[in-house]
């Protein structure tokens, strides 16, 4: 699978999309604003998202979802149900950070641990790790070893805890049991900063030491 990270809003948040090659299908993964400069990547990749998937329900990683289904007609798909309660409070989150008004919406497809996501001939396991928020997923794809690991880990970091709902046992649990047995050879684009490897991270990262 190949995919090309999209930085985006003050909050330097990585919004990627990802295609599979033989098809060109292409997913665009947590559109968290800038709607335009995803608009234009896009486009000067010459790809066309069939879907929007996302991994939880903070402002940032969700910001553009709406107007960027409707702009490419294509579905939202995830997070997982618990997080539902964030995207009720989008407006609420908008006018906590000073940023113009999100409207609230529900995705077309709330995902659950096991399910499978396809993108062309690609296919994506999610993953429900919990922690960072209550609904928060990951995406994997196996054969390309590649995560998309949203704000459960980063590298040298982990998931804030300190929002409604998060849990700081959760989050490291999700990472030891769900994350790092998916194996050393892993690489994983966070949801901020540089990507890393899970192997990487499990001798490195001070949090799971």
């Amino acid at each position: 699978m190949n995919y090309h990270i999209i930085p985006v809003t003050a909050f330097a948040q990585n919004c990627s999309v990802i295609w599979c090659e033989t098809t060109r299908e292409a997913a665009l993964v947590d559109p968290g604003g800038d709607a335009e400069i995803i608009k234009q990547t896009l486009s000067e990749h010459n790809l066309k998202p069939a879907q929007i998937l996302l991994t939880h329900g903070h402002l940032d990683h969700v910001g553009a979802a709406a107007e960027l289904a409707a702009f490419y007609q294509v579905p939202i798909v995830g997070p997982q149900k618990h997080d539902a309660f964030w995207l009720e409070a989008l407006p609420t989150q908008s006018r906590m950070f000073g940023l113009e008004t999100c409207s609230a919406f529900t995705p077309d497809r709330w995902l659950e641990e096991g399910e499978r996501v396809q993108v062309g001939s690609v296919t994506l396991k999610v993953l429900h790790c919990p922690g960072h928020t209550p609904g928060h997923i990951v995406f994997f794809d196996r054969v390309g070893r590649l995560l998309i690991s949203g704000d459960v880990i980063f590298s040298g970091g982990v998931g804030r805890t300190d929002f409604p709902q998060g849990n700081h046992a959760h989050l490291i649990e999700s990472i030891k049991t769900k994350l790092l047995p998916l194996g050393d050879d892993v690489t994983f684009v966070p949801g901020h900063g540089p990507i890393s490897t899970l192997g990487r991270e499990r001798i490195s990262n001070p949090f799971l030491q």
